[in-house]
């Protein structure tokens, strides 16, 4: 009895998923791991004196859970999951206060809890339930006719920003108010309102600057780097630059490349540059077509939902996806400054793969055919 209600429970759930969006995630996980093997073996063994999977064994285990919980979440029924998104954001909004009372500082920036087993960042879980909450209070009936919505969810982005510049963490900051104008945006709201809303943030930002010159300075100096690379230290974006050109088109081939070795974090930070050094810009502008296929099936599913929240929450949730992408492959190129931003589902990093895993089941719940066998 119990054999015949997992297996009718699982062909409905194949049954109303998108496999092309399912089969994307999978793939981007199992280049991940892939990935993960070639960038930070030697770099466990030569240089940390840990075993020589050690890194790769930790982005396994924490792969297998993250696909566990994709599974999840696109499993449960939708009425549900959209039940769950206040309770979600306000318990990783408090997560995320708890930082700079008890986080963990590295390289200046304090953005980690320590879970004894691991270190955990907030924001990655934060993000997509931030956008989830954002289409919630955008959908409210109370506020539907009202303007007053908008300005509800800026303070609501507002509130998040503060924290992440506490950090401090620019581009964390940045990836949530472009996923944010994105998502109002698509609501309909007048262009004069993410004006004024963009005024107000260019002038609270400038306060800090101005202000707390020696807290939040970095954010100066790094700008003037960008314009200008003669005042500041750019090694990092060189190095991934010249490493990126050294790939061409075919690589130097598996552990050959030395970003790897050469540029602290690069296993995180500059993964899509370490994968065009060693696999070549063919493999590398693959991956981009992946992500680019996702977030067009993403948006093709919101043609076919007629709930309001869904449209807009599955909107916002690939311009997350898309901007974190864009982001971090404009780092890497020396296109944007540096901001320290992880590729989803390809970065080493137990707390990416979570909030990429959450990211996806989301997605995947909310692009299935049906809300629910019993309706």
């Amino acid at each position: 009895m119990l054999k015949n209600l997992f297996k009718f429970e699982f062909n409905n759930y194949w049954r109303n998923i998108d496999k092309n969006i399912f089969f994307g995630f999978l793939l981007l996980f199992f280049l991940g791991v892939f990935f993960s093997f070639s960038s930070t073996s030697s770099l466990a063994s030569e240089r940390l004196n840990k075993a020589y999977y050690f890194y790769f064994s930790k982005h396994l285990i924490f792969a297998i859970l993250a696909l566990f919980i994709m599974f999840i979440i696109s499993a449960v029924e939708t009425s549900l999951l959209k039940k769950t998104v206040i309770p979600f954001f306000i318990l990783s909004f408090l997560l995320l206060i708890l930082v700079p009372i008890i986080g963990v500082e590295a390289k200046g920036a304090k953005r980690w809890l320590d879970l004894y087993l691991f270190r955990f960042q907030p924001i990655e879980l934060l993000k997509p339930f931030f956008i989830l909450a954002t289409v919630r209070i955008l959908t409210l009936d109370k506020l539907r006719n009202s303007q007053i919505r908008y300005l509800f969810s800026f303070l609501l982005l507002a509130s998040v920003i503060i924290l992440l510049i506490d950090q401090p963490d620019l581009g964390q900051s940045i990836l949530l108010t472009g996923s944010w104008v994105a998502t109002v945006f698509v609501s309909g709201v007048s262009l004069i309102y993410i004006f004024s809303f963009f005024i107000i943030f260019i002038i609270l930002i400038g306060g800090l600057l101005f202000l707390m010159p020696d807290k939040f300075g970095y954010i100066i100096n790094r700008l003037v780097t960008f314009l200008d690379p003669s005042k500041g230290d750019t090694f990092q974006s060189s190095t991934a630059l010249n490493a990126i050109k050294q790939g061409g088109l075919k690589g130097q081939g598996m552990g050959e490349g030395i970003l790897k070795d050469s540029v602290p974090e690069a296993h995180t930070d500059y993964i899509i540059a370490v994968i065009a050094e060693e696999y070549g810009s063919i493999i590398s502008i693959l991956i981009v077509v992946i992500f680019l296929y996702i977030a067009f099936r993403i948006i093709k599913n919101c043609i076919l939902k007629s709930d309001e929240f869904l449209k807009l929450s599955l909107c916002g949730l690939a311009s997350l996806l898309i901007f974190q992408t864009f982001i971090h492959i404009g780092v890497n190129t020396s296109l944007l400054p540096t901001t320290g931003m992880t590729l989803p589902f390809l970065s080493y990093g137990g707390s990416s793969l979570i909030g990429s895993a959450v990211l996806a089941g989301i997605i995947l719940n909310y692009t299935k055919l049906k809300l629910s066998i019993y309706e």
